[in-house]
């Protein structure tokens, strides 16, 4: 186990770089290997973690955990029941638009697809964000949410703790969904 303080942190990026008490180099951390029990690192924050090799070799910090202070949070907890609270409605709503004969199925199957799909890649650009890999553009995630994927990526955001908290990504997150809502509410009504 090593100590040290957590020198720059780049909340955007979802990196930073911890000095060790005993001196020497900055070293990388990625937000993946910090305590999800804890809230989000900032500069100047004491942490204690354990040394290891990414994917390229490389020396980071892994099981990164504060040593005072930054209680747990909750946070991810209110974002599950929202995201929950905000799929069921979607769903009491499509059920209701499929019964008044508003919406056909096939509208209701591309929802479904496009969100199994759309979770999918939120899980594997997790994983690619953790092994240094390929990642899949914001761009690619926001088009798959503005097509229908957005139930799919809320549950990914919420269960996967993936792209949940970059401010920008979930600003342009909600824009997907109102603008996929309206024009779905614009074809089905007259």
């Amino acid at each position: 186990m090593q100590y040290g303080t957590i020198s720059n942190w780049n909340e955007d990026k979802g990196f930073g770089f911890i000095v060790s008490t005993s001196g020497g180099k900055a070293i990388f951390t990625h937000i993946s290997d910090y305590s999800k029990s804890h809230r989000k690192p900032s500069k100047g924050l004491q942490v204690q973690y354990i040394l290891a090799n990414d994917a390229k070799g490389r020396i980071c910090a892994v099981k990164v955990v504060p040593l005072n202070g930054h209680k747990k949070r909750s946070t991810p907890i209110r974002q599950t029941y929202s995201s929950m609270l905000l799929l069921l409605s979607f769903t009491s709503i499509t059920i209701f638009f499929f019964n008044n004969n508003l919406m056909p199925i096939t509208l209701i199957a591309l929802y479904t697809a496009m969100s199994i799909i759309t979770f999918i890649i939120y899980a594997n650009d997790k994983s690619a964000a953790r092994t240094d890999a390929w990642r899949t553009p914001e761009r690619t995630l926001h088009t798959l949410s503005l097509f229908g994927g957005w139930p799919g990526a809320t549950l990914a955001q919420s269960f996967l703790s993936h792209k949940s908290k970059k401010p920008s990504f979930k600003v342009t997150h909600w824009v997907t969904i109102v603008a996929n809502c309206g024009v779905v509410y614009w074809l089905i009504t007259p």
